[in-house]
């Protein structure tokens, strides 16, 4: 018989490793990887190259008409906006102070969680994001759910950004994580928050290859089972 093909969400607060444990696991799995953070990320870079988001104000009716014109695609691990690579420029500081923003809006959640559930529906992804086991896929076959303190965030955030050649402080970036986590948690359409069939990784002691393993053991227990 054929093995099913799961839909597993990871959700979990910002810097915890959500993306990095996501795509191995999804290449250990087979299956294909949707950042969807990345796609929140998109609208956000689109509205901000367009003058949509201008010092902490978003044009709504704007955003709403770009929804309908934008195209968001992922090859090769990439995400593309408008047959453009953006990978690089949506990780910068500059976008992700805005993408809780953008994310706050409903029309833009309504918009990118139908693209998000087209992309999962026939299942074998690994989908990560905030609201995946609660929203996009209440009834995905395994959800996770990972946290670690703000202050070990900001430290990985920190070095990743600096390693890019990103000049900016400690102090810019846990600022940017403790607000993420308010917005992220505190919105109206979505919030961030943990189902209670979701199973709670602490992160921040573990390694990627740790977390990467205990996920694929819940996995596969749970699956050679038949659950």
């Amino acid at each position: 018989m054929e093995q099913k093909r799961l839909i597993i969400a990871i959700d979990g607060f910002s810097s915890t490793g959500k993306s990095t444990v996501s795509r191995i696991l999804a290449a250990r799995l087979g299956y294909t990887y949707i950042d969807t953070g990345a796609m929140y990320r998109a609208v956000t870079l689109h509205a901000t190259r367009e003058g949509i988001l201008r010092d902490g104000n978003v044009d709504d009716e704007r955003l709403s008409r770009a929804l309908e014109a934008i195209t968001l695609e992922f090859k090769n691990g990439e995400i593309y906006l408008d047959g453009e690579s953006v990978e690089e420029e949506i990780r910068g500081l500059a976008v992700s102070g805005n993408v809780s923003l953008i994310a706050a809006f409903a029309n833009v959640r309504e918009k990118l969680v139908a693209w998000q559930r087209e992309m999962g529906r026939k299942g074998g992804v690994v989908m990560d994001g905030r609201d995946i086991g609660s929203v996009v896929f209440p009834g995905a076959d395994v959800k996770f759910f990972l946290t670690a303190d703000p202050a070990t965030r900001a430290r990985r955030r920190h070095e990743e950004m600096v390693g890019k050649g990103e000049p900016v402080s400690m102090e810019e970036v846990e600022a940017n994580v403790r607000q993420r986590d308010r917005l992220d948690s505190t919105r109206a359409v979505g919030p961030l928050k943990k189902t209670a069939d979701a199973i709670e990784i602490d992160t921040s002691e573990m390694t990627i290859e740790e977390e990467v393993e205990l996920m694929l053991n819940v996995i596969h227990a749970r699956y050679a089972s038949g659950d």
